[in-house]
């Protein structure tokens, strides 16, 4: 499915990112696996260290800390904006929506627009169109979108398939009406392939119970229970390296360009070989598509995305433009590509938590 936006841009982008970091060679400890195959992992996959948050630390704590971000440094107003979308796999609770926790925590108008957004890996793209189509609106000038998950605690720390690049952070949007050019975007999903990526327990079908809690042995000596989550990696791999390419392929002829001709590909990043085998099918430079947020920060889901633009394009994004390709792929599974070109924002960049 294809959609097409005008007149819109991103004029601010914050990231917000938890001081608490954890080191692969400490993490590897809790594996029952020799350390030299550890450590052949950690070159392979590009783990080295990423960013967790600190036990009862929720996202509405991470939103709304870089929300005050700005508002204290006068880069955002109060009453500047008119929705606030959420999007989220770990909401601070089942109900009430995260939106509605994040705008009671912070007093914020009651002539407000919120609303959360149930996505992953591909849940900022998802985020960006929603906003876009959201501005078609006279009664809505500009939108915070806040793409948050705080996974970590659903991961478990004997499971070095998923614990060692699992990240938590957030990220904080400012998207308004403004000449930026036209935007391109498409988007497929495929429910039957769901279990690819999922967390069995916690929601209604299962709920948590003492059971849940229980590591089990899923194989190679990782050990998971119905709590965490559980991730077919060669599954995930496939459908990244089949369905992506000619996603993007397609993107760029909807758009009409060429692929030289996009400055940069921001692309969720599950992991450096996920995202390195991508960047030879597709025969675009690494510098390009570059793969170095999970090393460092940890693979965060959706955040990773804008990430990857304020770690590695501040300068680029303050000062200039860019023709900038955006892709997130993963759970549901969902798969979302954007073209547009992103630049002059009046702020780009990345704050810890606390």
């Amino acid at each position: 499915m294809n959609f097409y936006f005008s007149n819109k841009k991103i004029s601010g982008m914050l990231v917000v990112l938890p001081a608490n970091e954890r080191k692969f060679v400490d993490d590897m400890k809790t594996f029952n696996f020799p350390e030299a195959r550890s450590l052949k992992l950690k070159e392979v996959m590009g783990y080295d260290k990423h960013r967790v948050v600190t036990n009862g630390t929720c996202s509405s704590d991470l939103a709304v800390a870089g929300m005050q971000h700005l508002f204290d440094e006068k880069l955002l107003g109060r009453d500047d904006f008119d929705a606030l979308i959420v999007v989220s796999q770990s909401s601070d609770h089942i109900l009430p929506p995260t939106s509605n926790v994040i705008q009671g925590r912070l007093n914020l108008k009651q002539d407000l627009f919120c609303i959360d957004v149930n996505q992953g890996c591909a849940g900022f793209i998802v985020g960006l169109m929603q906003a876009f189509m959201m501005l078609e609106q006279s009664s809505i000038r500009r939108i915070v979108l806040i793409n948050v998950d705080v996974l970590s605690t659903r991961v478990s720390p004997k499971d070095r398939n998923s614990y060692p690049l699992i990240g938590d952070g957030a990220s904080i949007t400012v998207v308004e009406e403004g000449g930026m050019g036209e935007i391109f975007a498409n988007l497929k999903m495929d429910g039957t392939s769901r279990d690819a990526l999922i967390i069995p327990a916690g929601g209604f079908r299962i709920p948590t119970s003492s059971k849940t809690a229980v590591l089990e042995d899923a194989g190679d000596n990782n050990f998971r229970a119905k709590d965490h989550l559980r991730m077919d990696g060669s599954a995930v791999f496939n459908f990244v390296q089949v369905h992506v390419p000619p996603m993007i392929e397609s993107l760029l002829e909807f758009a009409k360009v060429t692929s030289n001709e996009v400055d940069y590909y921001a692309f969720h990043q599950p992991n450096r070989f996920m995202l390195q085998k991508l960047a030879d099918k597709m025969q675009v430079p690494y510098e390009k598509m570059p793969n170095n947020i999970v090393e460092n920060f940890g693979n965060s889901s959706g955040v990773t995305i804008p990430t990857v633009l304020a770690y590695n394009l501040q300068n680029e994004l303050l000062d200039g433009s860019r023709r900038i390709c955006l892709a997130g792929f993963g759970v549901g599974l969902t798969w979302a590509s954007m073209y547009m070109r992103m630049g002059n924002m009046s702020f780009c960049n990345i704050i810890n938590y606390p």
